[in-house]
């Protein structure tokens, strides 16, 4: 059963007449007669009563005609919530986000919101190998993370700027006026630390192995809110990403003067896997977003 054939019953139902329906359907009567015989050919039933004079629907006819009716309509409401989706008027996009691209990916969901209001984005707050795990059981369109020490061969990577690792104070703070910060003296202060096995707290233990400091951790925590609240109300200092407090008022990213201090953010995609569309105009709106608020390259 064919759609087309579909399309020449309704009409001849409709008209009950073969030459007329060939004619609103700028096709030869030939041509609907042998496909309307086809389809009772397939059905094994007659639909319809043809003689010199007439021509009407059988009872197979009539029940067929409803349903005939329905699924052409269902056909091009199909076809039309796909071109909808092309043209980006319509769907949804699964984001996978880690803590310290919040603010970048908030500036980006903006700007999206406004150019297709009709997509929505699913947004997943999560650690780095929560979202790879995510992402390879395509439940992501993409992920936004700083670049894993182990890459995954189903996993492909782009660099979208490059970060240090920061002392965060508040404006308060005896380290404001300061353009970088040693270990030595990071060392005198309390620290408020990201969880363990969070990427700014391994990017942070990667950089403190082998170095004989005893750094004065009185707290760790696994949310970045939480985080930014006891900053901004106590001389406690975190370390984190630079991109991390990019448009947060009141805190102050003071870099770590350390060697190997670099941190890649990237758009994580699936290998090979098919991207939609919406995904492929965020990662571009992504990639122009980074450029105009880190406006100065990080060595």
């Amino acid at each position: 059963m064919e759609l087309r054939q579909l399309k020449y019953f309704i009409k001849v139902a409709e008209t009950l007449n073969f030459s007329a329906a060939a004619k609103e359907l700028f096709v030869t009567q030939s041509a609907i007669a042998q496909q309307i015989m086809h389809l009772e050919q397939e059905l094994e039933l007659q639909l319809f009563e043809r003689n010199s004079r007439q021509v009407s629907l059988t009872e197979a006819g009539r029940l067929l005609l409803p349903l005939a009716i329905k699924t052409v309509n269902n056909s091009q409401e199909c076809k039309q919530q796909l071109i909808d989706l092309k043209d980006m008027k319509t769907g949804e996009l699964n984001v996978g986000v880690t803590y310290s691209f919040s603010s970048v990916v908030s500036e980006t969901m903006l700007d999206f919101f406004k150019k297709y209001p009709g997509i929505k984005i699913n947004v997943m707050y999560t650690h780095m190998s929560k979202l790879i795990d995510e992402l390879i059981k395509h439940n992501l369109d993409i992920a936004l993370a700083f670049k894993p020490s182990d890459t995954h061969p189903n996993v492909e990577s782009e660099v979208l700027f490059h970060s240090h690792l920061a002392a965060i104070v508040n404006e308060y703070h005896p380290l404001v006026e300061k353009k970088s910060v040693t270990l030595s003296e990071l060392s005198r202060y309390n620290l408020a630390l990201p969880s363990r096995g969070l990427q700014a707290r391994n990017a942070f233990e990667d950089i403190i192995a082998g170095k004989d400091y005893q750094f004065r951790v009185k707290l760790e925590i696994n949310n970045i809110h939480m985080l930014f609240r006891l900053i901004r109300n106590t001389q406690f200092v975190t370390v984190l990403s630079e991109s991390t407090v990019i448009n947060e008022q009141g805190l102050k990213a003071v870099k770590i003067d350390e060697p190997g201090n670099v941190m890649v953010g990237c758009l994580h995609t699936l290998k090979g896997a098919y991207l939609k569309a919406s995904a492929k105009e965020f990662i571009k709106m992504m990639q122009q977003t980074t450029s105009r608020i880190l406006t100065q390259p990080l060595q």
